[in-house]
């Protein structure tokens, strides 16, 4: 492991106690947060440069980004129940990136719009992201009134929402 996994690993017991003070409601998982580390690492070697902590719904997750070998970013998220890789998608920089702009018929402005109608809210983080088919989609981090934070995918070429109503718990890492 490298040193920012292991500064990760040793964080996580403080992240863990932060929400549990706030009385946040953590969903129990059957496999540890290393567990799930090591099968990420298995299938993208690279840098951990974020893990967040999600309920999907029901399902707790642990998502990481890794910093590939290969330069480029991507995230897997983990079931915390099984221990088992359940989505890998490839980060890329921006719109305008050539693999997500092919695929694009539907303006960010537009997938905001979409996003906001079905939670209303305020975007606090735009991803663009190719998933494991080649597709392309937005994804949203919506900040709600009741101040928890949704996350909510809108692929980019037919404007439907693809993921939704993931409820993320933490975050440790980069935004």
């Amino acid at each position: 492991m490298n040193k920012i996994q292991k500064i990760l690993i040793a964080n996580m017991a403080f992240a863990v106690c932060l929400p549990v003070m706030a009385d946040i409601k953590i969903p129990k998982t059957k496999v540890s947060m290393e567990t799930c580390l090591k099968a990420a690492l298995a299938k993208r070697d690279g840098e951990v440069v974020k893990l967040e902590f999600k309920d999907e719904r029901g399902v707790p997750t642990y998502e990481f980004e890794i910093l590939g070998k290969d330069s480029k970013s991507w995230e897997l998220e983990c079931d915390a129940k099984k221990g088992k890789i359940t989505e890998e998608e490839q980060e890329v920089e921006n719109g305008d990136d050539p693999l997500f702009k092919e695929k694009t018929k539907i303006s960010l402005e537009q997938a905001k719009e979409i996003a906001l109608k079905a939670h209303a809210g305020e975007v606090v983080e735009v991803e663009y992201e190719i998933e494991s088919d080649g597709s392309a989609s937005y994804e949203f981090d919506i900040k709600t009134a009741d101040k928890g934070e949704i996350k909510l995918e809108v692929d980019a070429t037919s404007g439907k929402i693809v993921e939704d109503n993931e409820k993320e718990i933490y975050q440790i890492g980069k935004e």
